[in-house]
């Protein structure tokens, strides 16, 4: 899994309460809808991170 960072979002409450009510639907949690949607964009946007390679298990 990776690393996650924190970090301060300010927001209008009325997004906020939006996306909360939408996450409530989707029973995820605010922040993991946030995160969804933002990967959403991304990968619309062809701009989604590029997946960390696997350590081999070569013996």
């Amino acid at each position: 899994m990776s690393k996650k960072k924190a970090f301060a979002l300010r927001i209008n409450e009325e997004m906020l309460k939006a996306i909360e009510k939408w996450a409530s639907d989707e029973f995820r949690s605010t922040n993991g809808q946030i995160e969804w949607m933002l990967m959403q964009v991304l990968k619309e946007h062809h701009r989604q991170p590029k997946p960390k390679d696997k350590p081999s298990d070569k013996k």
